[in-house]
């Protein structure tokens, strides 16, 4: 008898902890990097992983760099053969935490919060700090943000011959639709 209540116990105290967790496997994640009135640099990657800890705040991410997917196929080929090297290094990751998050606090209504981590990108980490919008739909957690990276802070070289056609600025966008891991 006692086995079956300490094995019960369990299975709740785990599933408690599971019910914290939300996560993705088709979070978006797009970058810009286009200057004015030139050809458009911009991909978008579909397939970002997120897995978020309502408990703890814990929010980490990762996408593998060959998901980016370009307008024009010479660029995607060019983004992975030459700049991010992604055959060398497949993918990036964000481990990091959303401050002050209140999963009381959270309802329909969106609520801001700051998050700060580590992005590794291209054998590079550095701590990244942004903002982070929270909202509940239907039971589901949407979360973007926007930040911006310096491709030279990654070590991503931009050739003498293009430099002038991508921003030394690329803008990052972030929107994943989190759900309880079940």
């Amino acid at each position: 008898m006692k086995k079956t209540v300490f094995a019960i116990t369990l299975l709740l105290a785990a599933n408690c902890l599971f019910a914290q967790k939300m996560m993705t496997r088709n979070g978006e994640i797009k970058f810009e990097a286009s200057m004015p009135a030139l050809e458009e640099v911009a991909a978008t990657n579909t397939t970002a992983s997120c897995i978020f800890d309502k408990a703890t705040g814990e929010f980490v991410t990762l996408v593998l760099m060959k998901g980016f997917k370009f307008k024009v196929p010479l660029m995607e080929e060019h983004f992975n053969e030459n700049y991010v090297e992604s055959s060398q290094y497949p993918k990036a990751t964000f481990k990091g935490r959303v401050l002050n998050f209140d999963a009381a606090k959270q309802a329909a209504s969106k609520m801001v919060y700051d998050v700060e981590g580590d992005l590794t990108l291209h054998g590079v980490t550095k701590k990244v700090k942004s903002k982070i919008t929270f909202s509940m739909v239907n039971g589901k957690l949407l979360a973007t943000s926007n930040f911006t990276i310096k491709p030279k802070d990654y070590n991503i070289e931009i050739p003498n011959l293009v430099k002038n056609k991508i921003a030394e600025q690329v803008q990052i966008a972030v929107n994943f639709t989190l759900e309880e891991k079940k």
